[in-house]
């Protein structure tokens, strides 16, 4: 008897989380690590979820920040051939929009002259606005 009272939630739910998963079509990708391989499966992920239709968003703080800088170098990854720089870049071209952490210039000798093009530094309370939207999942790096 307990069984057959479960079955219209059970069903209930899978309806619910299946429509959830149709509305949340926005990913924040925020890489905070310094670690070259790290920050490339970051860029693998967030190129994967761009070219499958997700809506990309990218933040970088801390040592993932440098990422973004005009002269830093990555190591090229196998078997892509490429660096999370060129993922990172080839995000850009795509129409992602890529911030640096809105702390990551002032606590550093940088500008945002120092910053590869299509980079910007994030507002906190625009970025505290789209973190709270509902549609909005989360990557971590």
């Amino acid at each position: 008897m307990k069984t057959l009272l479960l079955i219209p939630f059970m069903l209930l739910a899978g309806e619910v989380f299946a429509e959830n998963q149709e509305t949340q079509n926005d990913l924040f990708v925020v890489v905070t690590s310094d670690d070259p391989e790290t920050q490339m499966m970051a860029m693998v992920l967030a190129t994967q979820s761009l070219n499958q239709g997700v809506q990309v968003r990218v933040l970088l703080c801390s040592g993932g920040g440098y990422l973004a800088t005009v002269g830093h170098e990555s190591k090229v990854f196998q078997p892509a051939n490429r660096s999370p720089n060129e993922l990172l870049s080839g995000l850009i071209n795509n129409g992602v929009k890529v911030e640096v952490c809105g702390i990551f210039l002032p606590n550093r000798d940088l500008t945002e002259t120092d910053l590869i093009d299509g980079v910007t530094a994030a507002s906190p309370p625009e970025v505290a606005e789209y973190m709270r939207q509902a549609g909005v999942r989360y990557f971590t790096f």
